[in-house]
């Protein structure tokens, strides 16, 4: 696992005790925050902790109820993951969805090996009346989503079949008496229609837990622990104009005022005109001290001749860091960072609080940053998803036109374009994707997709253009829709949309000959190409 600058413990997970807490133990799903997602959904507060916590620190919490995640491991396999025998005995209900189902099982004198079919992908399963099932439609059938190898084979002593599937004869189980229940599939993500539904029937139904948490309540007290947290010092906010760094500067502003200053710096990798805006956006829309550092040519400098998508993202990381040693001087002295660090990145970037889940790549914001950082970390929003973060920005006043943008790396353009970046590519893939956002305010369809960008690839094909030939290169465009970035489908924009934008880049903008469409979901792929 990748080291990082010393943190501080999660601000969003120490809020004070002032709402019932379903406590999630992580064992290594890469969807294991969609859990979180889904139970705040529900209006309940959820903390997530790795399985291997110390037991008093999971009391210390007083959950109201418990979820076991999935995660990459069998149990099957010596020294793989379990859960505190402790929970099982806490009077709490406990819900256990795929690897989580299966420990509890092992876990309580029940047998799990290898499935005879596995099941990854959508599944439907015959329901029997069960609380915990509610609304998925008694004796009928119900589409899930299956991720696995390994099965139940025998139930432990008190428990019963609730759902099954033709594949899985234990696809849902539960022990009423001792509140304890288990589900095969992921009622966590989109891909299982009433999954939401499952859920809000465990944590109010079944735990009975208030309703009562909200992106108001998170800000108010968060806003109390930043005071708490900066004290007298200094903090200084990069921004970007994204949806991230706008919120964590509203918010930071609404805490400590005038102890702040936002830092813009210009790595010479944003899109059209965008830095001009941001500018514009802080000093005068916002009226925050703000410090613009022109960085273009450290940035490409650096960059020059590196291809490798983990090592321009390092570099990038590094580079930001160093101009903000540069930024200190103009800025005043500062005690903290802040950054607009979010869940996904953590969950793609890093093992959760060194549980056993997979890496799948880093992000500037987790990795890369030096151990001797100069700045203690702030990071409020790390336990948020994005469109949470768009509800936090409501609710502290941030004008909808600044909400409502789709999200963008903090890379940047750099890995948006595969291989080594130049300036040439970088004007090359502005020009294109400026068209292609502009099509799409255009054709209302902005609202209408989560995320929607070019790539510009280091792939050249052949063309013609009038009598001539041309050899120039390939322009991808991606669009998707999604909730929170965890898991995505590709936008069927329209097909005469498609062709309208491919013949203005082909047309407006000089280096390209060919304009494909990612139609990837995620997973398998992931939303952006680096």
């Amino acid at each position: 696992m990748t080291q990082t600058a010393p943190r501080p413990q999660d601000l969003a997970a120490t809020l004070p005790a002032a709402h019932d807490t379903v406590l999630i133990l992580d064992f290594g799903s890469q969807v294991t925050q969609l859990i979180a997602r889904r139970v705040r959904e529900a209006g309940v507060y959820a903390v997530l902790k790795p399985f291997n916590t110390p037991l008093a620190d999971l009391r210390a919490l007083s959950p109201k109820a418990i979820i076991l995640s999935g995660g990459p491991a069998s149990v099957t396999e010596e020294n793989s993951p379990r859960a505190p025998m402790e929970i099982f005995d806490m009077g709490v209900p406990v819900l256990g969805i795929c690897y989580g189902l299966q420990t509890m099982c092992t876990q309580l004198g029940g047998r799990v090996a290898a499935s005879d079919k596995r099941e990854f992908g959508r599944a439907f399963i015959r329901t029997e009346s069960a609380k915990l099932l509610a609304g998925m439609g008694d004796g009928a059938k119900a589409e899930v989503w299956m991720s696995h190898g390994d099965s139940v084979k025998d139930l432990p002593a008190g428990f019963k079949t609730i759902a099954a599937s033709d594949s899985c004869p234990h696809a849902a189980v539960a022990d009423e008496a001792r509140g304890l229940y288990g589900v095969q599939f992921h009622p966590e993500v989109a891909h299982t229609p009433q999954g939401a539904q499952l859920l809000r029937n465990f944590v109010i139904d079944i735990a009975g837990c208030k309703a009562d948490w909200s992106m108001a309540h998170f800000r108010d007290e968060i806003i109390e622990q930043l005071r708490a947290q900066v004290g007298t010092g200094r903090v200084l906010c990069g921004v970007s104009g994204g949806v991230d760094s706008t919120v964590v500067a509203a918010l930071l502003h609404a805490a400590i005022g005038d102890q702040l200053t936002c830092v813009f710096v210009d790595t010479g990798l944003m899109r059209k005109n965008e830095a001009a805006e941001v500018v514009e956006l802080f000093r005068d829309h916002f009226n925050i001290p703000l410090v613009h550092e022109n960085a273009e040519d450290i940035f490409l400098d650096r960059l020059a001749g590196i291809s490798d998508p983990e090592q321009k993202r390092k570099i990038i990381g590094k580079t930001f860091i160093d101009v903000f040693e540069g930024a200190k001087k103009k800025a005043g002295a500062a005690d903290f960072l802040a950054q607009g660090t979010l869940y996904p990145d953590v969950i793609e970037s890093v093992s959760f609080a060194g549980g056993p889940s997979v890496t799948i790549k880093s992000h500037h914001n987790v990795g890369g940053l030096p151990d001797d950082l100069q700045f203690k970390l702030v990071e409020p929003l790390r336990l948020l998803f994005k469109d949470e973060v768009r509800a936090l920005g409501r609710a502290l006043g941030v004008p909808e036109k600044f909400i409502g943008r789709h999200p963008f790396p903090g890379p940047g353009l750099a890995i948006r374009i595969p291989g080594e970046i130049t300036r040439e590519k970088l004007d090359t893939l502005r020009a294109a994707d400026a068209i292609f956002i502009a099509e799409l305010h255009d054709k209302k369809l902005y609202t209408e997709t989560w995320q929607a960008f070019a790539v510009l690839l280091p792939v050249k094909t052949v063309g013609v253009m009038g009598d001539g030939r041309t050899y120039d290169h390939v322009l991808a465009l991606r669009a998707v829709t999604s909730v929170d970035g965890m898991t995505a489908d590709y936008a069927p924009l329209p097909h005469d949309f498609l062709g309208h934008v491919a013949t203005r880049i082909v047309n407006e903008v000089r280096g390209i000959n060919r304009v494909v469409y990612d139609i990837t979901s995620k997973p398998p792929g992931t939303i952006e190409w680096e």
